[in-house]
């Protein structure tokens, strides 16, 4: 499978890390377990200058989506050929989300609600789970009371614990041991599960 995600071929830091996710999926037997949960990252999102620029599409954050996409389309490819790819979820994860309205150095600021991306067999695709907001400096779904903080920081409609209890239940946790590993969980009632998982 090596040809299909071979990290030389795509620009990039993720492409490589994917690839030897890859190499020790394919490897599992000698690797050993059943269950494990891998970590790759790709930095450079934090676009306070240079995220757009002459064009959208050589931007800072248009290079990055391109390398996720390139990198994601060919881990893919990878797990199919090796036959994985209904047993393995990939999922994305940020720290915060980036302002609506540009700041003046072709860049955004700091904000709060973004979107996250899952992949995998298991996953309830073709589907945006959660309440998109209303792309309205100002209007319902945004942050803030002044008109200087008025940017588009939109207030997320669910939350990492429900994001992280969906995951962790694919995975195989059972629901009584939820509550002591996500313990804001509780705060959600009986919405403890987004919904973009097959059971």
């Amino acid at each position: 499978f090596a040809p299909l995600i071979n990290g030389s071929n795509i620009a990039g830091q993720l492409a490589p890390q994917l690839f030897q996710v890859a190499r020790f999926i394919a490897n599992r037997s000698t690797v050993q377990g059943t269950r494990q949960i891998f970590f790759v990252q790709l930095g450079g999102f934090d676009n306070h200058s240079g995220q757009i620029g002459s064009s959208s599409l050589d931007g800072e954050h248009a290079l990055l989506m391109q390398e996720t996409a390139d990198s994601l389309a060919a881990f893919w490819r990878a797990l199919k050929a090796i036959g994985m790819s209904d047993r393995v979820t990939l999922f994305t994860q940020s720290d915060f989300g980036r302002t609506f309205v540009p700041n003046d150095s072709s860049g955004t600021d700091h904000a709060w609600g973004n979107e996250q991306l899952v992949m995998g067999g298991a996953v309830v695709g073709n589907k945006t789970h959660g309440q998109y907001p209303q792309l309205v400096v100002g209007g319902p779904d945004d942050v803030g009371v002044d008109d200087w903080e008025l940017q588009g920081r939109w207030i997320p409609t669910s939350s990492v614990d429900q994001y992280a209890a969906t995951l962790l239940r694919w995975w195989g946790m059972a629901e009584s041991q939820l509550d002591g590993v996500l313990p804001n969980l509780k705060n959600f009632g009986s919405a403890r599960s987004l919904g973009f998982l097959k059971a």
